[in-house]
């Protein structure tokens, strides 16, 4: 199977980097801090959203500003200890792609995608954070927004995931999809093209654009 492209749209944590174990460790600590049971903070879906969408989830409205707040500060904090790490397959396809080519497309804010980002040597030229959109995934705003920084139809772009969240937002800006198995199983998963993670993919760049192959 072969993938024509203009541009590729990634999603950051589980798809180009885990930081699960990270993640893990402040969100409970967090929901600590703020009085939650392990039975309130299980009800809702941590991944693949943004951080004010949860706190709004799980906490009063007026509490939702400052419990963000604290929880990107937790989150910054801890990516020197070592919560972060790339994916397989990452560093290679990335770097085989023309910077004005590709986007980071995050639900994390702007702030602590850099950090996770810059900590394992990611530099986008075009990144989409919580900060630049009024609604997150599944809606499509991230990913309509980041073709439009790349000036591509968004039919002509490519979007690769871990979340089904993620993945509807892809489909729901009329973008071709792409789901990694990294953080849900393969049958969790809707899209296009599902694979492992990226070392299952070769891209090979064109006059045309982008070619997407998944390797024999």
């Amino acid at each position: 199977m072969k993938i024509h492209a203009q541009a590729l749209l990634f999603d950051n944590d589980g798809t180009l980097v885990s930081s699960l174990d990270s993640v893990h460790r402040c969100w409970t600590r967090w929901a600590t801090e703020y009085g939650l049971t392990a039975e309130e903070f299980g009800r809702v879906e941590l991944h693949g959203r943004p951080a004010v969408e949860i706190a709004a989830d799980l906490l009063p409205a007026d509490v939702v500003p400052e419990a963000v707040a604290r929880i990107e500060l937790l989150e910054v904090e801890d990516v020197p200890n070592g919560g972060v790490r790339l994916l397989p397959g990452t560093k290679d396809f990335l770097d085989a792609l023309p910077a004005d080519r590709w986007a980071v497309v995050t639900s994390a804010t702007r702030r602590l995608a850099e950090a996770r980002l810059d900590t394992v040597g990611i530099l986008p030229k075009t990144l989409i954070a919580a900060d630049d959109i009024t609604r997150g995934k599944p809606d499509p705003e991230p990913y309509l927004l980041a073709a439009h920084r790349l000036g591509v139809d968004p039919a002509h772009c490519v979007v690769f995931e871990d979340a089904p969240a993620g993945l509807e937002a892809g489909r729901a800006a009329g973008m071709t999809t792409v789901a990694l198995a990294t953080t849900h199983q393969a049958h969790e998963l809707t899209a296009d093209l599902v694979v492992r993670d990226l070392s299952a993919l070769s891209v090979l760049v064109t006059d045309g654009g982008v070619e997407i192959s998944v390797r024999d």
